[in-house]
C-alpha cells in the first residue's frame, strides 16, 4: 500500500521494527533462533507454555533458558498478544552480558516502556552506560528505549543522548537519533530550538542511511526552516538514488515543496529548456537589454533535481513512484510529464488498495491534461473482477479522457457497463454517458436516445437513474424534445423509485407548455395517489399543480385546491409549509401581499441548465498523492505547496565551499564528453542515450548514476564491496575477501547467461513479460538487503571523513567493465513500462470514429467472449443478502452476531470463504474486546478478524474474516469471546457458497466437460412447472443455489453454468437441458460429493413454483 500521512509516510515508529530485524540478523548463528528452520514455527504455535514458566525461564541463572524465553516473548509480540505483565522479569535481565538475550529485552523495552514507565525508570542508569556500549545496535536500541519512555522529568537525558548519538561513528546510531527528535519534540515542543541544531547537524551527514530520517524529524520539527536546506539541497538530490525507499519518499515530498519555494515556474510560454542553460550563443549585450523581458532559463538545480529523480520511476516501491509522479507532476516543464505516465499505468497492476490511491491520482490529472493519459485508454476498462470503487474510479477516468475522437469507442463500452450486476457501478455508468453528452455535443442525442430505452429497463436502479440524467439533458435544449417527455409520463406508473418519480413530475411542470394535454392527466392520477407517496414526490407535485394552475386554470382549479388541501395536513411539515406558501402565492385574495403578482415570474422562471462536472474537478488544490487528496479535505498537519515566486531568489545560497582532493586523471576527459553530449536531447526513448547520460552526470559527484545499480545486479555488488572496504577496520579484510569470492561467481553465473542466444529471449518477450518482471524486482530486493545489512555490520568505527577519494578511485573504472551486462539487463527492465501486455483479454474496438446514430441499437449484438482458453475468474452474477444467525443475544448475554457470504475472492486467502460477520450489542453496557479465540476445534484455517476494543451499547460494527473449508460443508467452530465471556458458535456453509464463478467459452464447456464424464458426473430428470421454463428464471434460480457463473449458449433450450471450488480450484460444470416438459440437470465435477448436494438443491429448486 501507498504509505501517506497528512504530507508522506510516518517514521515514528519504525524503529522498533528496525531493531527486532537487527536482533534476529545477529541471532541468526544460534540454534533455535528465529531464522533456524522449522524451529521459527515451534514459537509462534499455539503450543507455548503459560506466562508463569516464562517468567521462571528469565529468573533462572542459566542463559540459554533466558535467551529461549526472550524469544518466545518477542514472538508472542509479533502474534498481537500483550505480553505487558512480563516486564519486571524482563526489564531485570537489560544489564546482560550476553549481546544477543539484550538485543531481544531492548526489543521487549521498545515496545512496552510507554506503558511501565515507572519500572522503565529504574533501570533508566542502564540505559545510560549502554549507550556507550560498543556494540552499535545496543547503542541504537538503548536510545530508542530511552526515548520511548515519554516522562517528562527526563527530558535533559534525552536531549543529552541525542546531541552524543548524532555525532556518533555509527550511521546506524545517529538514523537512531534522528528518530528520537520526533519522539522528544512530541513530549516536549519547548525543546525546539535545541532540536533544530541537532537536525542541522544531521543534515550535513553524508549517509544515506541517515538522510531519510533526519529529514522526517525536520519536515515535523521545523518544515518552515528553508534555510537549512539551502546547503544540503545538491547533496541530498545526489544521495536521493541510494536512499532506502520510505526515505526517498520523505525526502521527495521535501524537495517539491522547496522547489516551489526557489525556482520559477517552468510553465511559461517563452520557457527554455536547454538542459545545460547556456545563453543563446549568437545573442549580443545590446540585443539582449533591447528585450523587456527574459525569457525563462531552467535553474541548474531545478533540473538536477529532475534528473535525479527519474530514475526513481522504475522503483519497484509504489510510493516512490507515486511521489515522484507528483514532483514531476508539480515542478515539470509541461511537455515532459508524459515521462510520469507508463510508470503510474504500471501501478495498476498492483493491490486493489495501490489502484484506487494511484487512479484518483491520475482522476484528477486527466481532467487538466487528457492526453497525458489517452494512449493507454484500455488500461483504464473495467474488469469484471474489480471492486466497485475501483471500477467507478475507471469510469470517471474513462469519462475525464472522452473526446470526439474516442467518444464512440467510450460509448460501446460504457453500454456494456450498463448491463453489469453491480447496481452502484451501473446507476455510475449512466452519470459518465450523461457527463459524455454534455461536454460533446456531437452525441448528445444519440445518448439521449440510448437512455430513454433504457427507460424500459428491468431494473429499478437503471431506470431511476437514466430518468435523473434525462432530466438533466433536458433542460439544456427542453423545445426539441416534447416526445421524451411524453414518453416518460406514459412510463410513469410503472417507476417506483421516488428521486425517478419527482424528476418526471419537475420536468412535466416546468415544461407543461410543451406537454398541455398529458401534464393534466398526470396531475389527475398524482392526486388519488398523494398521501401514499414519498416526501421528495409530494413536495413536486405540489409544484406541478402549482404551475399548471397558472398555465391552465380551466382544467387544473379544483385538483390544485384538492391537492393544496391534502398537503395542509400532511404529516411532514416541509410540505405543509410549502402548501401554504404556495396557496397564498398563486391564489390571490385580501391578505396576499405584492408577491402573488409576481408568481408566474417566480415559479415559471427559466432555470440554468445544470453543469455536469468531474467529482475531482476541485482535488488539485491539494498536493497530489498525499492524505489530504484522497479524502479530499484538508489533513492534519497538511502542509500546502506555495506558489511559484515571481523573481527567482538568489541561487548562491545554494553554493558550498568544498577543499576538494586531488582531481583524478580521467576527471577532464568525463567533463569534456558531457560538454559534446550537451545538445542531444535528455529524455531520449533510447536506452544509450539514457546510459551516457547517467554516466556523464556521474561526474559531478552526484549519485545518479546507481540508477544504473538499480538495474545491473553486478555493478552494485563491486560498488558496495568497495564501499564497505574503504570504510570499515582492517580487523574485518577477511570478511571483504569472501564477498569478492562471491562476486566473481556472480559474474561467472551472468556471463554464461548472456552467452544464451537473443532469439530465444524475443520469443519469450511476450509471454514472460511479467516473469522478468518479478525475477528482477527479487534480485534487487536480495542484492539491496545483502548491501545494507554488510553496510551496517562493517560500519562501527566507519567515519565519512576522507573516504571520499578513494571510493572514487576504486569504483570509476567499473561502469566501464560491466557495461555489456547493463545494457542487456536495462532492456529487461524497460519491459517494466512496456504495457503492450497489459490487458489480460485484449478487447478488439472499430477505429472508426463515426457516431452511431443510436446508442442501443448499434450495440445490441455486442458480446465479449474471451479470445484465449484459459478459465477466466468473474465477478458474482447473483449475491444473496439474507443473514443468518451466529449468536443470539440471549446466548450472548447482549452480544448478537450474524453473517452472511459476500460470494467474493478472499483477500486473505485464495483457499478461503469470504464471509461479512455484523456484532451488535444490544445491552446497556459496552462490550470490551471482542475476538475469536485461536482455538478451532474442527482444524479449519481462519482468518481472524483484528479484536474490536469496545463496542457502545446499542451500536454494531461489521467485520470480514475468512473460513477455509477445504471444499467441505463441515461447519466450523470456533469461540467468539469478549473481554468476560466465551461462546461456541459455529458457521455452517452450503454447499453453493464453496464455489468461485469462472467464465469461459462454449467450445471450452464441452471440451472441459469431455474430460470429466463417467463417476465425475451427475444428472437427473425433473418435470418443471411452467413459470420456471423461461430463461430468466432458470438463471436466477440455478445461481442463487450456487456462486457459479452464466457461460453463452448458442443453443436455445440448454442452458450452462460453470464455476470452481475454492479451495481445490476443481471445476464445477452444470448444464440445464429442457426437454418440455421435462428438464435434465448435469453436474459435472471430480467432487463427487459436491456434485450430488449440487444436484439435490437445484432439483428443489427448479421444481419450486415461487419466484
Amino acid at each position: 500500500m501507498l504509505g501517506m500521512s497528512a504530507n508522506s509516510v510516518s517514521y515514528n515508529e519504525q524503529g522498533s521494527v528496525e531493531s527486532g530485524v537487527d536482533a534476529a540478523q545477529e541471532n541468526s548463528s544460534i540454534p533455535g533462533s528465529f531464522s533456524s528452520g522449522g524451529a521459527a514455527f515451534s514459537l509462534f504455535s499455539a503450543d507455548c507454555k503459560k506466562n508463569e514458566d516464562l517468567k521462571e525461564m528469565l529468573e533462572s541463572n542459566k542463559e540459554s533458558l533466558k535467551l529461549e524465553a526472550m524469544k518466545r516473548i518477542v514472538g508472542l509480540i509479533a502474534k498481537g498478544k500483550n505480553a505487558s505483565e512480563l516486564f519486571p522479569a524482563v526489564v531485570k535481565n537489560v544489564a546482560s552480558k550476553n549481546i544477543e538475550l539484550k538485543k531481544l529485552v531492548y526489543v521487549y523495552l521498545v515496545r512496552y516502556a510507554e506503558e511501565q514507565q515507572d519500572l522503565a525508570l529504574l533501570s533508566i542508569s542502564t540505559f545510560q552506560r549502554a549507550l556507550k556500549d560498543p556494540n552499535q545496535l545496543i547503542r541504537a536500541s538503548a536510545l530508542r528505549v530511552l526515548s520511548s519512555i515519554r516522562v517528562p522529568i527526563i527530558v535533559p537525558i534525552m536531549m543529552l543522548a541525542i546531541k552524543e548519538a548524532a555525532t556518533d561513528l555509527s550511521p546506524y546510531v545517529r538514523k537512531t537519533a534522528a528518530h528520537a527528535i520526533q519522539k522528544l519534540y512530541s513530549l516536549d515542543p519547548d525543546q525546539k530550538e535545541h532540536l533544530i541544531e541537532v537536525i542541522e547537524k544531521l543534515l550535513k551527514d553524508k549517509s544515506t542511511l541517515v538522510a531519510g530520517s533526519v529529514v522526517m524529524a525536520f519536515e515535523e520539527v521545523c518544515p518552515d526552516r528553508i534555510d537549512l536546506i539551502h546547503k544540503n539541497y545538491r547533496k541530498l538530490c545526489n544521495l536521493l538514488v541510494d536512499v532506502e525507499e520510505w526515505g526517498q519518499v520523505v525526502i521527495i515530498h521535501m524537495l517539491t515543496r522547496y522547489a516551489r519555494t526557489q525556482f520559477v515556474s517552468p510553465w511559461r510560454e517563452d520557457a527554455m529548456f536547454d538542459e545545460n542553460n547556456e545563453k543563446a550563443f549568437y545573442d549580443s549585450e545590446e540585443e539582449r537589454k533591447v528585450e523587456q523581458t527574459k525569457p525563462y532559463i531552467m535553474d541548474p538545480d531545478h533540473r538536477l533535481l529532475l534528473r535525479n529523480t527519474k530514475p526513481l520511476l522504475q522503483s519497484r516501491n509504489t510510493a516512490v513512484v507515486m511521489a515522484v509522479s507528483q514532483l514531476y507532476w508539480h515542478l515539470a516543464p509541461k511537455h515532459e510529464l508524459s515521462i510520469i505516465t507508463k510508470s503510474l499505468v504500471r501501478l495498476l497492476r498492483s493491490h486493489r488498495e495501490v489502484q484506487y490511491v494511484v487512479l484518483q491520482n491520475i482522476a484528477t490529472m486527466s481532467i487538466q491534461r487528457k492526453g497525458m493519459f489517452e494512449p493507454f485508454m484500455k488500461s483504464f476498462y473495467v474488469r469484471s473482477t474489480d471492486a466497485t470503487h475501483i471500477k467507478t474510479l475507471k469510469l470517471e477516468i474513462l469519462t475525464n479522457l472522452a473526446n470526439e475522437a474516442n467518444i464512440s469507442t467510450i460509448l460501446r463500452e460504457f453500454q456494456t457497463y450498463v448491463k453489469s450486476q453491480d447496481k452502484a457501478f451501473a446507476a455510475a455508468t449512466i452519470q459518465a454517458i450523461g457527463r459524455c453528452a454534455t461536454n460533446i455535443s456531437e452525441v448528445t442525442d444519440t445518448c439521449l436516445n440510448g437512455l430513454v430505452l433504457l427507460l424500459s429497463n428491468r431494473d429499478e436502479t437503471v431506470v431511476a437513474e437514466s430518468v435523473v440524467v434525462i432530466k438533466k439533458l433536458l433542460q439544456t435544449q427542453p423545445s426539441q424534445h416534447s416526445d421524451i417527455i411524453k414518453h416518460m409520463a406514459k412510463l410513469f406508473d410503472n417507476i417506483t423509485v421516488p428521486m425517478a418519480r419527482a424528476s418526471i413530475l419537475w420536468l412535466m411542470g416546468e415544461y407543461c407548455e410543451h406537454v398541455p394535454k398529458i401534464a393534466p392527466d398526470v396531475l389527475r392520477k398524482m392526486a388519488k395517489t398523494f398521501t401514499n407517496e414519498e416526501d421528495i414526490v409530494k413536495l413536486q407535485i405540489v409544484n406541478l399543480a402549482a404551475k399548471l394552475y397558472l398555465t391552465n386554470s380551466k382544467q387544473t382549479k379544483l385538483l390544485t385546491q384538492y391537492i393544496l388541501n391534502l398537503g395542509k395536513y400532511d404529516q411532514n411539515y416541509d410540505i405543509r409549509d410549502r402548501t401554504r406558501f404556495i396557496r397564498q402565492l398563486i391564489v390571490p385574495n385580501e391578505k396576499s401581499g405584492a408577491l402573488s403578482k409576481y408568481a408566474r415570474r417566480i415559479l415559471m422562471a427559466p432555470k440554468p441548465a445544470p453543469v455536469l462536472q468531474s467529482a475531482f474537478k476541485d482535488r488539485d488544490r491539494f498536493q497530489l498523492g498525499t492524505l489530504s487528496h484522497t479524502l479530499n479535505s484538508q489533513a492534519s498537519g497538511y502542509l500546502e505547496l506555495s506558489d511559484w515566486p515571481a523573481v527567482a531568489p538568489d541561487q548562491s545560497v545554494r553554493n558550498v565551499e568544498v577543499v576538494e582532493p586531488v582531481k583524478e586523471a580521467g576527471a577532464p576527459a568525463l567533463r569534456k564528453s558531457k560538454t559534446a553530449k550537451s545538445n542531444e536531447k535528455f529524455y531520449s526513448d533510447s536506452e544509450e542515450e539514457e546510459e551516457e547520460e547517467e554516466e556523464g552526470s556521474s561526474s559531478e559527484g552526484s549519485s545518479s548514476s546507481s540508477s544504473e545499480e538499480s538495474v545491473s545486479e553486478s555493478e552494485s555488488e563491486e560498488n558496495s564491496d568497495d564501499s564497505n572496504k574503504s570504510s570499515s577496520s582492517q580487523s574485518e579484510k577477511s570478511s571483504s575477501e569472501s564477498d569478492s569470492e562471491k562476486k566473481k561467481k556472480t559474474l561467472k553465473n551472468k556471463k554464461l547467461q548472456q552467452q544464451k542466444p537473443d532469439s530465444k529471449d524475443r520469443k519469450q518477450k511476450n509471454g514472460n513479460a511479467v516473469k522478468v518482471e518479478s525475477r528482477s524486482e527479487s534480485e534487487s530486493g536480495s542484492e539491496s538487503s545483502s548491501s545494507e545489512s554488510s553496510s551496517e555490520s562493517g560500519s562501527e568505527l566507519d567515519s565519512d571523513s576522507d573516504s571520499g577519494t578513494d571510493q572514487k578511485k576504486n569504483t570509476k573504472p567499473k561502469p566501464v567493465q560491466s557495461k555489456p551486462f547493463i545494457k542487456q539487463v536495462e532492456k529487461k527492465e524497460v519491459s517494466l513500462l512496456d504495457l503492450d501486455d497489459f490487458s489480460p483479454v485484449p478487447v478488439t474496438t472499430p477505429k472508426s470514429s463515426i457516431l452511431s446514430p443510436n446508442l442501443l441499437s448499434d450495440l445490441q449484438g455486442l458480446l465479449i467472449s474471451p479470445t484465449t482458453s484459459a478459465l477466466q475468474a468473474s465477478s458474482p452474477v447473483f449475491v444473496p443478502e439474507t443473514s443468518h444467525e451466529l449468536l443470539h443475544r440471549m446466548t450472548g448475554k447482549g452480544l448478537s452476531a450474524q453473517y452472511r457470504f459476500t460470494r467474493q475472492p478472499c483477500i486473505y486467502g485464495n483457499s478461503m470463504v469470504s464471509l461479512q460477520l455484523t456484532l451488535s450489542n444490544s445491552s446497556d453496557q459496552a462490550l470490551e474486546n471482542i475476538h475469536i479465540s485461536e482455538k478451532s476445534s474442527t482444524g479449519q484455517n481462519i482468518h481472524r478478524f483484528n479484536a474490536i476494543e469496545r463496542l457502545e451499547p446499542q451500536a454494531s460494527v461489521t467485520v470480514s474474516m475468512g473460513v477455509d473449508f477445504n471444499d467441505s460443508t463441515q461447519a466450523a467452530n470456533f469461540q467468539l469471546c469478549t473481554k468476560e465471556d466465551e461462546f461456541s458458535v459455529s458457521i455452517q456453509p452450503a454447499v453453493g457458497e464453496l464455489l468461485l464463478p469462472i467464465t469461459m467459452s462454449e467450445a471450452d464447456f464441452t471440451k472441459e466437460q469431455g474430460k470429466l464424464m463417467g463417476m465425475n458426473e451427475s444428472s437427473a430428470t425433473i418435470t418443471m412447472t411452467p413459470e420456471n421454463v423461461s430463461s430468466q428464471s432458470v438463471n436466477r434460480k440455478v445461481v442463487s443455489v450456487a456462486n457459479i457463473g452464466v457461460i453463452p449458449s448458442s443453443q436455445e433450450n440448454i442452458y450452462r453454468f460453470a464455476g470452481k471450488t475454492v479451495s481445490s480450484g476443481s471445476l464445477v460444470l452444470v448444464s440445464v437441458a429442457l426437454k418440455d416438459p421435462d428438464a435434465v440437470i448435469t453436474i459435472n465435477t471430480e467432487k463427487t460429493v459436491i456434485g450430488s448436494m449440487l444436484l439435490r438443491q437445484f432439483k428443489t429448486a427448479l421444481t419450486n413454483s415461487c419466484p
